[in-house]
């Protein structure tokens, strides 16, 4: 598996021999019997360049992962007795490190005196390797075969709006009344011109029209909170303004597929011990029912799988 993944990443047989070690001989036979052993074609050779079939594709993912896995227990074993030290550079997303991150940093650091934290705050999707970083926070389930994601905290993502401006215009009963309203969304990413809800019977796209983009969550609240329209937000920015009534969920018969805060990292031979404790750290801070979620039980308005009485409800 490790010679593998080793051509695979490499691109070339020769290549990977090199870094591995070996021949160019006993590497082409080691793909050879995994290729025997699993009966099936992993990699397609040419004379020039080594492409990776669909089962390839497949299987390099879940090695890489499991190799992973074992790398990371013979490290931590190794690394029982060793200090986090040195600089530990972080990308973090904008509004979620200024909201939920902030507060974290220096209880780390006080927990691990002999690290530097050095953080970047943006919503760009860096390159680990090539910028320099150690790990990253990211508000996806995708990546990079080549990096390790470890699940911090599930986000989840809710249609509301302010009293008054559903006072003004109306409160949506069914996914399609929102091409009626004044929808607010981001300038780039997947909700920029439709928004996607879970239906009885799949996915729903509803295509938009409003007033004001922009790609930061916390100018779409704030402009939500104005009454301007209506917002599709992850509730670690809008979950106190539920709580409170400054904002109406919507359409939780509809829901939006939820997604992961993730501790991103390439994948090494042996994890850091800054590395490590780092990801432990915040997936000790975020066990449990995020704390901005608590509208949900302030309100009794969770949200729930789609249902088909509800939505014929809804249509009359």
């Amino acid at each position: 598996m490790r010679v593998f993944v080793g051509v695979v990443e490499s691109g070339s047989f020769v290549r990977a021999a090199e870094k591995l070690g070996l021949s160019t001989t006993a590497t082409s036979r080691q793909v050879a019997e995994l290729e025997s052993h699993l009966g099936t074609r992993l990699l397609q050779r040419t004379t020039r360049r080594v492409n990776v079939t669909e089962a390839g594709q497949r299987f390099f993912e879940r090695a890489s992962q499991l190799l992973t896995d074992l790398e990371e227990a013979e490290g931590e074993v190794g690394s029982v007795t060793r200090k986090p030290t040195g600089v530990l550079r972080v990308s973090v997303p904008m509004s979620f490190s200024v909201l939920h991150l902030a507060p974290l940093f220096p209880k780390y650091l006080a927990r691990c005196p002999e690290v530097k934290l050095e953080v970047s705050p943006t919503d760009r999707m860096v390159d680990l390797v090539e910028e320099g970083f150690d790990l990253a926070i990211r508000l996806s389930e995708q990546f990079r075969p080549t990096y390790v994601a470890r699940p911090l905290v599930p986000i989840r993502l809710v249609i509301c709006a302010s009293p008054e401006y559903l006072a003004r215009h109306g409160t949506p009963q069914t996914p399609d009344a929102l091409t009626a309203h004044n929808c607010l969304t981001h300038v780039t990413g997947s909700f920029t011109n439709h928004w996607t809800l879970q239906g009885p019977q799949g996915p729903i796209e509803v295509p938009l029209r409003g007033t004001y983009r922009a790609d930061n969550g916390d100018l779409l609240r704030a402009a939500a909170l104005a009454g301007e329209g209506v917002i599709l937000e992850p509730t670690f920015i809008v979950g106190d303004d539920l709580a409170t009534g400054r904002l109406v969920p919507l359409l939780l018969d509809w829901p939006v597929r939820p997604v992961k805060a993730m501790a991103v990292y390439p994948r090494r031979r042996f994890l850091s011990a800054k590395v490590r404790t780092f990801v432990e750290f915040l997936q000790e801070a975020f066990a449990g029912e995020p704390a901005w979620d608590r509208w949900m039980s302030l309100t009794g308005k969770k949200p729930r799988k789609a249902s088909v009485s509800a939505w014929a409800k809804a249509k009359g």
